[in-house]
């Protein structure tokens, strides 16, 4: 079983790919609290890094699972670079639910973090080499998961301690909030900023959206507005956007 969670459709796309090749099943995130799994099967956690660590909706969902014993874990996370330590930071999270951990990878992706300072989506010749790359790179991840590899392969960069254990918890305390989202007048009502959510945190209000407590911080309702209505503050002013075409949500399995 793969569950994941994406924002502008890195993760999702990822997931998909692995499986087409892993012949797996998939699953929104949120789908997890409810698995009841069989003995010896593989799960496949695939997720976005958040600043260098594990997303706190996958988290969440992962804490609420029930118990899979006798099943092989793996992890699959998208970046835009390096990932730290955020393979750690799974493992540890594998072992509080006593849980099989095997191999651990990283996929880099398109950037899509636009909210800091000197944070902003790659060139379109950045966007299409990673693109170009990921699809031999997800049929190593495929193979090593169908081996049961037990490794970590995983791109972690310059000061992966400092980026997991200092700057991932700051940002989740204080970057997280969805307090900063508001439309401008160049919203047209279409409701993309809503159907793309990924925990449904966002409502159309007088064809307007609002934004509930609930928030992801994936950033997809910004980069899939058609008109760049939808802002971060003054932090996404004159950011560029990104959205992966194939991207779709499957409600299905959400």
């Amino acid at each position: 079983m793969i569950f994941w969670h994406s924002g502008t459709g890195n993760t999702l796309y990822v997931a998909e790919k692995l499986a087409e090749l892993t012949a797996q099943p998939l699953g929104y995130i949120s789908n997890a609290q409810d698995y009841v799994a069989s003995k010896g099967e593989k799960i496949i956690w695939v997720f976005p890094v958040y600043s260098w660590g594990i997303p706190p909706v996958v988290k969440k969902y992962i804490k609420l699972a029930k118990a899979m014993p006798d099943t092989e874990h793996y992890m699959v996370c998208t970046c835009g670079d390096d990932v730290g330590l955020t393979h750690e930071m799974w493992r540890k999270l594998m072992h509080s639910k006593g849980y099989n951990a095997r191999g651990a990878w990283s996929v880099q992706m398109p950037n899509n973090y636009v909210v800091l300072p000197g944070f902003d989506v790659d060139t379109k010749e950045v966007t299409q080499e990673k693109l170009d790359k990921s699809g031999k790179r997800i049929e190593e991840i495929a193979h090593g998961i169908r081996c049961g590899a037990k490794v970590d392969s995983v791109v972690r960069g310059a000061f992966p301690a400092i980026k997991t254990k200092v700057l991932y918890p700051l940002f989740v305390k204080f970057l997280m909030s969805p307090k900063p989202f508001h439309y401008s007048d160049a919203c047209i009502s279409c409701g993309k900023c809503a159907n793309t959510c990924p925990t449904s945190n966002i409502k159309m209000r007088s064809n307007r959206p609002e934004w509930g407590n609930d928030c992801a911080m994936c950033l997809g309702c910004y980069h899939v507005c058609p008109v760049h209505a939808v802002q971060y503050g003054s932090r996404t002013r004159n950011k560029g956007q990104y959205f992966l075409e194939t991207f779709k949500r499957c409600k299905d399995n959400a």
